[in-house]
């Protein structure tokens, strides 16, 4: 065994130790879900991104065009996304009540999918759509249908880039796209998930910062935390002197208020603290 392994495993037991007969919120960001195929915003080799604004999307038609067909070329990859063994592990514990819940920075589902029961979707779910007019709700696997009815050519067409955490895919093919409309109003659909520049919105603000009031503890998984929300929750748990860990590849921002800070790969390290913290409960 190295050096570099033998200091990780040491940080896994210092955090078994500290998370052991404590209530767990965990917060999970983009690193959590790379080893499902889904890329990291900040990650080492992670895409360039040119990400959609609120304030474009509800102003230009041209920038709608270029978001729902890049957003559509990218769906069957990011829909076919399975959770990993990250995903598994905080379900697992939450089964067991080790894990109270889970705030996710993600739009991608894979904690739903894992079976965790406890979800706060902080920037909302990739597949879900609701007119911003009337309200009326749609699946996204309705609008890929609506989608390909209207734009009929759409179905010979590949990937030109790499799909970025939102499952969206840079195009120059947008200006014949024909963007869906509402079925009942005529209104704009948009997905259900928060825009660079739109606020998240307070309701679910108060649910994350509820699980972790209600907790005794918070682990962080896979975010550099440089999202300002999640960051209001670390901080949070600081001041009422909530142990905290971190697990990230890199630096995050809070690595000064962390409890113990384990630098690697969310899926086998979170996989070992559950594995620990269950025998510990036996």
């Amino acid at each position: 065994m190295d050096v570099v392994q033998s200091e990780v495993e040491e940080l896994i037991e210092r955090a078994i130790k500290t998370l052991h007969g404590k209530r767990t919120a965990v917060l999970t960001g983009a690193g959590i879900s790379t080893d499902s195929g889904i890329p990291d915003y900040r990650g080492e080799g992670a895409p360039k991104t040119h990400p959609m604004t609120l304030q474009n999307f509800l102003e230009s038609p041209s920038y709608r065009q270029r978001y729902w067909l890049g957003s559509h070329l990218g769906w069957g990859r990011f829909a076919g996304a399975r959770p990993n063994a990250g995903h598994a592990a905080i379900a697992r514990a939450e089964e067991s009540s080790a894990f109270s819940g889970v705030v996710t920075q993600n739009v991608d589902a894979l904690h739903h999918k894992a079976g965790s029961l406890r979800v706060v979707d902080l920037h909302g779910r990739l597949d879900k759509v609701r007119c911003i007019h009337c309200g009326q709700a749609y699946t996204r696997d309705a609008i890929a249908t609506t989608i390909e009815q209207l734009n009929p050519w759409i179905a010979g067409e590949q990937l030109e880039g790499k799909m970025k955490p939102d499952g969206d895919v840079e195009t120059s093919l947008s200006a014949d796209f024909v963007v869906p409309p509402c079925e009942l109003c005529e209104g704009l659909l948009k997905p259900e998930v928060v825009f660079f520049g739109e606020m998240v919105p307070f309701s679910v603000f108060d649910q994350a910062a509820g699980l972790l009031e209600r907790s005794d503890a918070l682990l962080v998984a896979g975010s550099s935390l440089v999202v300002n929300t999640g960051m209001r929750l670390v901080t949070l748990a600081h001041k009422r002197k909530k142990p905290i860990v971190i697990i990230n590849r890199g630096p995050t921002k809070a690595d000064r208020m962390a409890t113990v800070r384990i630098e690697g790969g969310t899926s086998e390290t979170l996989d070992s603290i559950v594995q620990g913290l269950r025998s510990q409960a036996t």
